[in-house]
């Protein structure tokens, strides 16, 4: 808890995840908390697999959109009991991403002369990464990136009426070809991250400076 950009922020480091063994309504008890505590804007990143043939890894995604893979096969984190406290029993996810939130980060990344790709994310459950005829899917059915995390967080902050931004790191480029050369691995992801790394933080300061 501090500043950025002149601005009070809460910042997480890291997550958990799905596949590590939690529900989902563990997943998303900090954005339950962060509410409590007054906060009315949620920025999510995350690092995404790109499916889209123009992306490349090492650029960043405004999210515009998401695919939510795991609440279609079941696994929301609103499923069971609603307290009317916290939202409401069915949520419009119509405008899931701000768009004056992300018309904002447009307008940071070209003052910064920062290229900045949008699309749609894809959000599975993991901790397998996707087969080529999973990449083929995604792609075929819309999705631009895809990820692991993110969704979840998302759809419980927009239940407590919170503004979101997400932004996704583009870490790897996902294999759609069963004989393709190359594999899928965490450290090409770590590896991708830390170039990424500046290019969000600068992306990220502008849009606080301009709340």
């Amino acid at each position: 808890i501090g500043y950025m950009a002149g601005r009070p922020v809460l910042v997480m480091q890291g997550r958990t995840h799905f596949y590590e063994g939690y529900s989902l309504q563990q997943v998303t008890l900090p954005i339950r908390v962060f509410r409590l505590l007054g906060v009315d804007t949620l920025i999510l990143t995350n690092a995404a697999g790109s499916l889209n043939p123009n992306f490349r890894a090492g650029e960043l995604m405004l999210i515009v959109d998401h695919l939510n893979l795991l609440g279609m096969a079941g696994a929301n984190p609103l499923r069971g009991p609603n307290d009317p406290n916290l939202g409401p029993r069915f949520l419009d996810m119509s405008k899931t991403y701000d768009r004056a939130l992300r018309s904002l980060a447009h307008q940071v990344a070209a003052e910064l002369g920062l290229p900045l790709r949008q699309g749609i994310y894809a959000g599975l459950a993991g901790p397998t990464f996707e087969t080529p005829a999973d990449a083929r899917f995604l792609r075929l059915i819309g999705a631009d990136g895809v990820g692991m995390s993110t969704v979840p967080e998302a759809i419980v902050a927009r239940h407590g009426g919170m503004r979101v931004l997400g932004i996704s790191g583009l870490s790897n480029v996902v294999i759609d070809q069963v004989d393709a050369e190359g594999e899928a691995s965490h450290e090409e992801v770590l590896v991708t991250g830390a170039l990424l790394a500046p290019r969000l933080t600068a992306l990220l300061a502008g849009v606080l400076a301009r709340l």
